[in-house]
Parts: structure tokens; sequence; C-alpha cells
């Protein structure tokens, strides 16, 4: 580990209150983003609201919250869209909301969504600030929320409440809280496929631990984590938490299906979802340079992936803790590896939020009227962006 990784962690009486400016900035910037939702949908006759609870992804949601798994729908080319496909942790929780409360299902996923929103901006936060300093977690923060696609943090997906627990897992593993980062890691994996990242951080974390208390020796007692009863004890146990959340549903849709271990891979090709190294994506790419108006949309794509790739490699230069690279190399490599549906890609890169730790460093170094100059117009732009786009096409 690197000595910013070592930081003390604020006490937990004054974390709130350390970050209560990223929570009210980001607080501030998402309910832009829903006013100008509500304004552009009332313009075209929309409900924002349903557009936010009950379209795409969030119907396949509360779907499994009402019925239980087995809905499937046939199209007419032979695909077959199973629910299976959907982790279970949010339909859980929106089925405990509406049990405890006289909310739907939908409503449920809406309420979760805006509760876990805020966590995960606190988790960002965490991270980074214990990585970067406060000013650096402010903006990280900040720029999180102001993503193009950052209205996805208010719907009824699972992107928010992944992106929190992935958050504070991280923020568990570099502050050495080895059960709490793999209870937070299971969970991961019950709500994402993507959640296989959280669990590579936690194990490339506790494997690196261990090869430098080998190395050390007993010189390594008394420092870090290793003055306390059993460290090696609850670093295993948080490792063997991790993997669980993730491989237990895959097992079971395995187990429904009769498939066996690979049958949530037959689940996902009935969606024509599957990991193709790229391939699909490139040809996607490239098919735009057919035509000069769709060439523009060809050159934005390889501009992202290349601005992607290199937010990635400054992160690497900068030394960011390993868990962080892990996670985000992994989260990354998933989403635009995957031959899933293009448009997409962007939300489901939304979770990498270490990528964003490079820019949030350089506007943390800026006067603070400079750093509002940057981020003000930006907040804008994306709650115009994020009307239109769910008005439009919107996430699939």
């Amino acid at each position: 580990m690197t000595d910013l990784e070592t930081r003390a962690a604020p006490s937990r009486a004054g974390a709130p209150r350390r970050a209560a400016p990223a929570l009210l900035g980001y607080a501030a910037v998402r309910a832009l983003g829903l006013i100008a939702l509500a304004l552009w949908s009332a313009a075209r006759d929309k409900s924002a609201y349903t557009l936010l609870t009950a379209r795409w992804d969030a119907l396949w949601y509360t779907r499994v919250a009402e019925l239980g798994y087995g809905y499937e729908v046939r199209l007419a080319n032979g695909d077959v869209h199973s629910n299976l496909a959907f982790f279970p942790l949010l339909p859980w929780l929106e089925r405990l909301v509406a049990a405890v409360s006289p909310l739907s299902y939908a409503d449920g996923g809406f309420l979760v969504s805006l509760v876990a929103s805020l966590a995960a901006a606190w988790g960002i936060f965490a991270v980074a600030d214990h990585v970067y300093g406060r000013r650096a977690g402010v903006c990280a923060v900040l720029l999180w929320a102001v993503l193009p696609v950052g209205v996805v943090q208010s719907m009824a997906y699972s992107e928010s409440l992944f992106t929190a627990l992935a958050a504070w897992s991280l923020y568990a593993v570099l502050t050495g809280r080895w059960v709490t980062a793999g209870t937070l890691a299971l969970l991961a994996g019950l709500t994402r496929p993507v959640g296989v990242a959280v669990m590579a951080a936690v194990w490339v974390a506790g494997i690196a631990a261990f090869a430098r208390e080998r190395r050390a020796g007993p010189s390594a007692q008394g420092r870090g984590d290793a003055d306390r009863p059993g460290p090696r004890t609850r670093r295993v146990l948080g490792m063997l938490l991790a993997p669980l959340g993730t491989a237990g549903y895959v097992l079971w849709v395995g187990h429904r299906t009769g498939k066996g271990p690979l049958g949530y891979l037959d689940v996902q090709a009935g969606w024509r979802n599957g990991f193709d190294g790229g391939y699909a994506f490139a040809r996607f790419v490239a098919e735009k340079f057919t035509s000069f108006p769709s060439a523009l949309a060809g050159a934005g794509l390889i501009a992202g992936v290349v601005s992607v790739v290199w937010l990635y490699v400054i992160g690497v230069r900068q030394r960011q803790p390993l868990p962080l690279l892990v996670y985000t190399g992994v989260v990354t490599a998933l989403a635009l590896c995957a031959s899933s549906y293009f448009g997409s890609k962007p939300r489901l890169l939304m979770p990498a939020f270490p990528l964003l730790l490079p820019l949030a460093l350089a506007l943390a170094r800026l006067r603070m009227r400079r750093s509002a100059l940057v981020l003000g117009p930006v907040a804008v732009a994306s709650a115009v962006y994020g009307a239109l786009w769910l008005n439009g096409s919107g996430p699939p």
C-alpha cells in the first residue's frame, strides 16, 4: 500500500459533518436534474415520475418484487427475456418497503434509489477524502452527480444501490475493516453481476496484505491492524464473505434452470448479453463511419473510450490504492467489453467512480470560485441532457 492508504479515518462523530458539503452539493445537483426532468416531461405531456419508476429495467425489478422469479418474455426472433437476469437485492428492498408502508413496489424502488444515491455520494466522499483529502472528496461527489447520465441515480434502478455498497466496501478495505468490507461486497454481489469487481478488490487487497506481512516478518506486528486481536482471522472472514452474494445467486439460477453453474450465462444470452472482449462494441463503432452524420457519433464514442482509458492510466500514475484500481479495472472491462446494448454503456460505467478521482484532485487544487465556475454550467448541462434523454430513448 502507499502512504495514502494509511491516512487516519475521520472519527465517527465527525464524519457526517465532514461530509455535509458534499452531500448538500449532491442533493442540489440531483434536485436540479429532477426539476428539469419534471418541467420537460410536463411540456411533452409525460409523467416524470413514471419515467423514473415504471419503465425499462424498473418494471422488471418491480415484477420480481411482486411476483417473484419465473416471469419471461419470448420475442418473435426466439430470444427469451427472463427476469432471472436481475439480481435480487433491489426487489427484496422494494418488497420490504411495500410491506412496512402504504407505498407500492415502484414507490419503494424510487425511495430506495434516493436513499442509496445519498449513501453512494457519502461513500464516494469517504473514499476520496481518505485518499486525497476533503476538498477532493467534495469534488469527486459533485463530478459523479453531474455525469451526463446522472439522472439514472434517481431512477428505480440498481446503479445507486450498487455504487453505495461498492464505495463503502472499498472504504472499509482501505481502513482495515475486513468483515465490513466482505459483508458489503456480499450485498453488492446480490445487486448486480458486476459485484465481482468488489469481490476482486477485497481479495486482491487481502492477498496483498498477507504478502506484505510475510515480507515484513515479525517486525510487522504492532503496526496497522496487526495490533488488534485476530486481524488475520477477520481478513480471512472478510475475503470468504465477499464472493457469497454473486456466487450464491448465480448457483441458485443454475439450479433453478437445471443448467448448472453456467445457467446464468444462458439467461444473459437470452438478452443477447455476454462478454466478447469488446468485439461487438468495436464493430458497432466501426459501422458508424459508413456515413458522414453517423461518423461524428463514431468519433465521439472513440473519444469517450479513450477518455475512460486515459483517466484509468492517470489513476495508476497517481498511485491510487490497489483496491480502487482493481475495482475500477473490472467495472470498466465488463462495461466496455460486453456485447450488451451499446447505449447502456455510460450507465454501466457509472459505478466506476474512481475514474473521477484525477479530475476531482485537479478541481480541488483550484480556488473554490473557479471550481464552481466549472461545475455549475456542467450541472445545468447534465440536468438538461438528462431530461431530454429520459424523455427520448433513455436507458435500456
